[in-house]
């Protein structure tokens, strides 16, 4: 006789995220319907029903609009999912936010955008209004100011040390046009002059590095063991604790640290790449 494992227990508490979960797994159990069967309904692999429930992904609205008429679940659904989108931050990211303002120092690599730290006002806006379409203006202004006031970190008495790798695909990308592209890439530069702020290029023919996968970041602490904050594809985030897990981390980004050019050459390497632009001021 096969026996079936009990589903994983939900924490409705853990983010709106996981509320949804709860809710959708409820509404399916209501229904007498494997995940497998309202995945085939949908239609959508059963395996995306399992991560709906847990919590470790949402759906689109389009999908998530299906998920409520074929539940019955009357518009609660679609309801709960305006408030999952509106308010995206998992609870890794709540937890890394209150790390980072403690922090003694933090090595960041990032392989999609300027960390939030170092961003601009307008590049920080045009990231939030590419990633969340769905708010208004006004939210999105919240959102930015929101970021931009994590900055005073870097202007406490005592600022945290702040290494940053930064993939050649960051500089690259022209986030807002040339014009946006150009002032935060001099702000990066502006900042890096900072005693506590060391700013690396990973070029692209540094060729496969340990952390192809995503962005990570390692905190460490004036007392206590140091942390990692992973961050994914598709929002997905983790907060890692493990000692034997934070210490693989730390080699991984190591790695990245050697393999990447150094803070002057990366200076250089990002002063020709505002040349190449061709609109930008010469940063004096």
């Amino acid at each position: 006789m096969t026996t079936v494992p009990a589903p994983k227990e939900l924490d409705p508490s853990a983010s709106l995220a996981s509320l949804y979960g709860v809710k959708l797994r409820k509404l399916r159990i209501r229904a007498g319907w494997t995940q497998r069967e309202l995945g085939d309904k949908i239609p959508v692999h059963h395996s995306l029903i399992a991560k709906y429930e847990l919590g470790n992904e949402t759906p689109s609205k389009y999908i998530s609009d299906l998920l409520d008429e074929i539940l019955g679940a009357d518009g609660d659904l679609s309801d709960l999912w305006d408030h999952v989108g509106r308010y995206p931050h998992t609870d890794a990211f709540l937890q890394y936010r209150e790390y980072e303002a403690k922090a003694a120092s933090m090595h960041k690599y990032l392989a999609h955008s300027v960390p939030g730290l170092l961003q601009t006002e307008a590049y920080a806006r045009e990231i939030m209004r590419q990633a969340l379409p769905w708010l208004t203006a006004d939210e999105i202004e919240e959102k930015v100011a929101a970021r931009l006031a994590r900055r005073e970190v870097l202007a406490k008495a005592v600022p945290p040390l702040l290494w940053v790798v930064l993939d050649e695909a960051v500089i690259r990308r022209p986030v807002g046009g040339s014009s946006i592209m150009c002032d935060q890439l001099a702000h990066l530069l502006e900042a890096s002059e900072a005693p506590n702020v060391e700013v690396q290029v990973l070029p692209f023919v540094a060729g496969c590095h340990a952390s192809m996968g995503g962005s990570l970041t390692v905190l460490s602490f004036d007392s206590g063991p140091n942390m990692v904050y992973l961050e994914g594809g598709g929002g997905l985030t983790a907060m890692v604790k493990d000692r034997k897990r934070v210490a693989r981390y730390s080699h991984r980004y190591d790695r990245l640290h050697a393999l990447a050019l150094s803070p002057v050459a990366s200076a250089k390497w990002i002063e020709k790449a505002m040349e190449e632009i061709g609109t930008c001021k010469p940063y004096e």
